[in-house]
């Protein structure tokens, strides 16, 4: 395993600032000595990305296809010692972990699947009219093409699937688009053995030699974010990280976008016939999605919202006993779980909250709390309510009736999720609210809970800020491809030097746009 900064296929440890990954659980330090990448070295990263862009954006899409495959196959093949490793830096399960390995080669393998099928290059070909009156049109013709190289930062709930070889790094590879990784503190260990085989991969399928890249140190995501070789930026973590990361962009003298998922509380609205009919059963199921994981997902439910009656006070009693009897888990780092306690002491010091379960958060192990808030915090746009906990913790809203309910969705910042737990009588009587939270969501979710995200291609995981920085985009699912790739068009070029999308002959056998019509046939 290298310690060394990844560069244009080469390793480099120039700096002296070194870094030791740690035990989750126990806080030992790690076999292995990490060293931060000096500023030179995250220019020399950005700066091979650059040079390996021209020609690996314009390498047949199936080239490129083969490179993901390959990535894919290492990844599968990383051994007990691997397992072993990614556990003892995030103290998640060893079944999680293979579970979230298989999501990252599938996602891999599914981004080929797309560069096969070709649809991601939009190809629109409005041929030329030379006889138009009163002025003649030109050939035009479109299709997109990779944005440049990307700059991409590893998150610490998902040390596979979101970050080295993640769905930051699929996507932009798979829109010819070469990245330069931000290593994430928390899983050293974990990125230099999938780094390693992400360039293994490289070298099998004959790919340019800055392809990739990754740095460590944790003062070097300003430094790449400035450099004017790197083209967009993609981030999973929390707002002020993002948000801190967005500003940065839009302050160079060329502004970049950022893709950055921040900050979600993914409300659950509780619906009146759902909870007379199966109020224990929810509670249950809503008990189980709030702890899993020790609650580190983007997607955990942060906020449930019910009406005042019998059926929500039952089903809060229950809620309540279920969370209470939960065990303590060990959180990914010393860091998160700081931030954890300090969000629940906060949600303890509001006068308009009241702590309904939950152990004392003592020692190194977090406990699941539950809290209920009036409804007026939310109503009257407290931030608190607003706030993201990152971990095993929720908070019960209880409205007068429905129309308080409606303006409380409407009282809600941008989220990942929304959830509907709801009889056909409710969705009867409330069906006025999916407007609202299609308004408020990326993705709306019914009798079902947010904590897991299908990789597949109709998946969002996006949505309005502070969820994401720019809710036109996804970071799950085939269309996470679209945020790396910009339009251009040619104008009565010879088709000798067109992108082979827009050639006469189809050579790629795309379904194209051919003067407004869809056709797949070669043009004469």
């Amino acid at each position: 395993m290298s310690a060394s900064n990844f560069i244009g296929g080469q390793r480099s440890a120039a700096g002296s600032v070194h870094l030791q990954s740690l035990d989750a659980r126990t806080g030992e330090a790690l076999p292995g000595v990490f060293t931060q990448a000096t500023p030179g070295e995250v220019a020399a990263a950005a700066e091979a990305a650059e040079a390996a862009f021209v020609e690996y954006n314009g390498m047949a899409p199936e080239r490129r296809a083969q490179f993901l495959d390959a990535i894919a196959d290492q990844l599968d093949a990383l051994g007990d010692s691997f397992i072993a490793t990614v556990c003892r830096e995030t103290a998640l399960p060893a079944a999680r972990i293979q579970g979230e390995r298989g999501r990252t080669s599938n996602q891999l393998r599914l981004f080929a699947k797309v560069l096969r099928r070709g649809d991601y290059l939009a190809a629109r070909i409005d041929r030329a009219q030379p006889h138009r009156q009163p002025l003649p049109r030109p050939d035009l013709r479109q299709y997109r093409t990779g944005v440049g190289p990307v700059a991409v930062f590893g998150a610490s709930n998902f040390p596979l699937a979101f970050s080295t070889a993640g769905g930051d790094t699929a996507a932009a590879l798979a829109a010819g688009c070469p990245v330069v990784v931000k290593a994430h503190s928390g899983h050293m260990a974990t990125a230099a053995q999938v780094g390693e085989a992400i360039e293994r991969a490289a070298q099998a399928t004959g790919m340019p030699a800055g392809v990739f890249n990754m740095v460590y140190g944790s003062g070097v995501g300003e430094a790449l974010v400035r450099h004017p070789a790197i083209q967009a930026v993609g981030f999973t973590g929390s707002l002020k990280g993002g948000r801190a990361l967005c500003d940065l962009a839009a302050a160079r003298p060329q502004p970049i976008p950022v893709f950055a998922e921040m900050s979600s509380i993914n409300p659950v609205l509780v619906l009146p016939a759902a909870l007379r009919a199966r109020g224990g059963q929810v509670a249950e199921a809503l008990a189980a999605s709030v702890v899993l994981g020790c609650g580190q997902f983007c997607t955990n439910p942060g906020l449930v919202i019910g009406i005042a009656g019998e059926a929500f006070t039952a089903f809060t009693a229950t809620l309540a006993a279920q969370l209470a009897d939960q065990p303590a888990q060990t959180m990914l780092n010393t860091g998160t779980l700081r931030s954890y306690a300090s969000g629940v002491q906060r949600l303890h010091q509001h006068p308009g909250v009241r702590h309904l379960a939950g152990a004392e958060q003592v020692g190194d192990q977090a406990r699941a709390q539950l809290f209920q808030a009036d409804a007026s915090l939310l109503l009257n746009g407290d931030e608190l309510l607003q706030e993201e906990v990152f971990g095993p913790a929720t908070v019960l809203v209880e409205v007068a009736d429905e129309a308080e309910l409606r303006r409380a969705v409407q009282a809600l910042h941008g989220q990942l999720t929304a959830t509907l737990i709801a009889e056909p009588q409710d969705l009867q009587q409330f069906a006025t609210l999916v407007p609202l939270l299609q308004r408020k969501a990326g993705r709306l979710l019914l009798n079902g809970y947010p904590t897991g995200v299908e990789v597949c291609e109709a998946m969002v995981h996006g949505g309005p800020y502070p969820a994401t920085s720019d809710a036109r985009g996804t970071s799950v699912g085939t269309l996470a491809i679209d945020r790396f790739l910009r339009p251009v068009c040619f104008q009565d070029y010879p088709d000798a030097l067109l992108p082979d999308a827009l050639k006469n002959t189809n050579p790629l056998g795309l379904q194209r746009l051919v003067d407004g019509q869809h056709s797949r046939e070669a043009l004469i």
